[in-house]
């Protein structure tokens, strides 16, 4: 099946580790676009939806600490755009736990465009500070453990 969303240089924000996780979040997107296309979207969204949520809180904290430890001047903003996100999910979370239907679409929906924009705007203003305070944006060829860490989260158990 072709995936509903490809990674491209676009979505990229220059640092390994964080595309690494961008990456994760984007296959689950794709993993609930798939559920969508097989018709088993009431049946797995609940999965996928409580890996999603805990990758991205998860994904998150590791970006809002970067931002605080080098004193990123946007952080209260960007942490806002964060909490947006998680208040979202949470409502979709509930929807689901009231029986009000499938929500495969609307979390596909919600999913893609927060990425996308997010991605693409807010995370690369970042982007130039965390890189003139010297993160680096190649890790070693070897993936670390934090990047194994972030890989073994975004699959089902």
């Amino acid at each position: 099946m072709s995936k509903f969303i490809e990674w491209s240089n676009e979505l990229s924000v220059g640092i390994e580790e964080i595309d690494s996780q961008h990456k994760v979040l984007l296959d689950l997107l794709n993993q609930v676009h798939e559920a969508i296309q097989q018709g088993r979207t009431v049946e797995v969204t609940g999965d996928i939806i409580d890996r999603l949520d805990e990758y991205t809180r998860v994904h998150l904290a590791v970006e809002e600490s970067l931002m605080r430890i080098l004193h990123y001047p946007d952080y209260e903003r960007h942490k806002e755009e964060h909490d947006k996100l998680v208040a979202q999910l949470g409502d979709l979370r509930a929807k689901l736990a009231k029986g009000k239907g499938a929500i495969g679409f609307e979390l596909a929906f919600l999913l893609k465009n927060w990425l996308t924009k997010h991605i693409m705007e807010v995370d690369q203003r970042y982007v130039s500070h965390f890189l003139s305070y010297g993160i680096s944006p190649e890790l070693s060829k070897n993936a670390s453990w934090t990047q194994r860490f972030w890989r073994t989260l975004g699959k089902p158990a």
